[in-house]
């Protein structure tokens, strides 16, 4: 099938397990591999042949880059040690136990390819866990290490991934060598994105400064930066995983360095920005789907190729039972792992004479259960080459795809069966937490719009009619602040509002929420998902007000 058509058709199946989802209680990944086998499984049904460079290069940055981008920064750093430990501690846990497993219960499987597909294994997937339950009725403390953990351990896991399969390839491997080349090629992929990041933002000063330049073009050079950075990292043989990561944690960051008004920055305009955060959630939305629905195209296919390795005595149901024990496998090292961590804290605290919250036994065991694994782990094991340098077919790559494939619907399964009903034993905190934050943020934005427009209004001039009209253009702006601050609701300015005056003051009081918006968030008093909410609201009032003004001019 021609490209064009594969995209097309890929991208109607998207918008319509869109749909399908609205009317059947099945988690949205679940629904979108269904349509992928569907498509797949007639005679003359979709095949795909995938090239695994192609796939990783243009799967893997933007949702790496969008991980980074709305990774929750206070919760990050609340929680850092939890993520942490579950970030790298369990992903370099689950590479080497499950791999030495792996390669026991299945000797044809290389050790080397065992560690790859343990460590394309480790990284988990929180927006197939935010399909099954709502976020809402799932423990903030929980989601949110839950959050911070799949940032992290996607990098962990597909870095250890490239060099277990280098170790494959080459058929080589010094744990000294594969260290520093470790740490070189984490070092690299940091330096690489930020620097990336640090070009972008200086190219698009250099487009704001031209002047009235489209906002699509500032959108464009955002959604090529993930690819960028990717790219220049692997060129200099750099991790393209965490160039695309940094550059998103930098994005996210450059609203923070311009209220501390450092050189780095990133200039965009309300409308650039109104754009780009709603392309952010159709990419996140697409290429997710993408990916969960070309599992289900390889599905019948691998299922036709189930490689005998995994059939000891010849029966059709042994592949399925080896995957099912290899899922629990995981989330028994999981289990074990999150089980021990909380009790080694516990027993730190308690020496320290500090106090601390014990994670529940029903709280483990849905951290456990929510270790999903979804896209990243299927283009990682889809990367893997299809044949050795001297030519020959890779090792067991057939039986790494089908387990990888098989945990993926699995742990899927498992999850969507179980954590509707534990997250309901889970006691949530405090509902009114996240409406207080929202609240804040509204009153405090709208407070620090009226400051700066009676500073405006007050604004010395010898134009006694100025003086008057700043006065009443001043109250009225005021009274809409007001009125906000009673009703904790946004008002839109009316698109007749031309006056001069009142298009300075608007715009210099839009300008000042923002920065109150940002104070706020850098103070950790709202955190970065309130922050993103209200923002959203500012930034589609300065766009209507630089539309506004870009008609009347």
């Amino acid at each position: 099938m021609p490209t064009v058509t594969l995209i097309l058709l890929l991208l109607l199946m998207v918008a319509l397990s869109g749909v399908i989802v609205r009317f059947i209680p099945v988690p949205l990944p679940i629904v979108q591999i269904l349509l992928g086998v569907v498509l797949a499984i007639p005679a003359r049904g979709l095949q795909v042949e995938l090239n695994p460079e192609i796939f990783m290069l243009v799967f893997i940055p933007p949702l790496l880059f969008l991980d980074g981008h709305l990774a929750p920064k206070r919760e990050f750093r609340e929680f850092l040690g939890p993520i942490l430990s579950l970030a790298f501690g369990l992903s370099l846990f689950t590479t080497i136990v499950f791999g030495y497993a792996l390669n026991w219960l299945i000797p044809v499987v290389p050790l080397p390819v065992a560690f790859a597909l343990a460590a394309v294994l480790s990284p988990t997937d929180p927006v197939a866990v935010g399909s099954i339950i709502d976020k809402d009725g799932f423990p903030g403390r929980v989601r949110h290490v839950l959050e911070g953990e799949s940032l992290l351990n996607d990098a962990t896991g597909l870095v250890i991934f490239r060099f277990a399969v280098a170790a494959a390839l080459t058929g080589q491997f010094s744990f000294t060598d594969t260290a520093a080349s470790f740490v070189a090629v984490v070092a690299g992929g940091v330096f690489c994105g930020v620097a990336t990041f640090w070009a972008t933002a200086f190219l698009l000063g250099l487009i704001t400064k031209a002047g009235d330049v489209r906002p699509q073009v500032q959108v464009v050079l955002l959604l090529l930066l993930p690819f960028a950075a990717y790219l220049l990292a692997e060129f200099l043989d750099a991790s393209g995983i965490l160039a695309a990561v940094s550059a998103g944690l930098s994005f996210s960051a450059a609203g923070f360095l311009a209220l501390q008004r450092m050189p780095i920055s990133l200039p965009l305009t309300a409308p650039a920005r109104m754009q780009n955060a709603a392309l952010n959630e159709l990419v996140s939305f697409v290429f997710n789907g993408a990916i969960f629905i070309v599992l289900g195209l390889q599905l019948p296919e691998i299922v036709r190729r189930t490689p005998p390795e995994l059939s000891i005595y010849g029966s059709s149901p042994e592949p399925i039972l080896a995957v099912i024990i290899l899922t629990l496998i995981l989330l028994l090292i999981r289990y074990l792992w999150i089980d021990s961590i909380s009790s080694l804290r516990g027993l730190v605290h308690r020496r320290r004479g500090t106090k601390y919250e014990h994670l529940t036994l029903v709280g483990k065991i849905i951290m456990a259960l929510a270790g999903v694994r979804g896209a990243i782990t299927l283009a990682g094991i889809l990367s893997l080459p299809l044949s050795l340098p001297d030519g020959s077919p890779f090792p067991a790559r057939d039986v790494a795809i089908y387990i990888a494939a098989g945990v993926i619907i699995c742990s899927l399964v498992i999850a969507s069966l179980t954590l509707p009903v534990l997250a309901r034993k889970m006691p949530l905190e405090s509902g009114d937490v996240a409406a207080n934050e929202e609240r804040l943020a509204r009153v405090t934005a709208a407070e620090a719009a009226i400051r700066t427009i009676e500073e405006l209004a007050g604004k010395p001039t010898d134009d006694a009619s100025e003086v008057e009209a700043r006065r009443a253009v001043a109250s009225q702006l005021i009274s809409l602040y007001r009125q906000r601050i009673i009703a904790v609701q946004g008002d839109t300015p009316s698109a007749s509002e031309t006056s001069p005056i009142l298009s300075e003051m608007r715009e210099a009081a839009l300008a000042a929420e923002r920065i109150a918006l940002l104070q706020l968030t850098r103070d950790e008093k709202i955190n970065d998902t309130t922050m993103r909410q209200v923002m959203a609201e500012v930034t589609m009032q300065q766009a209507l007000h630089q539309d506004n003004g870009r008609r009347k001019r």
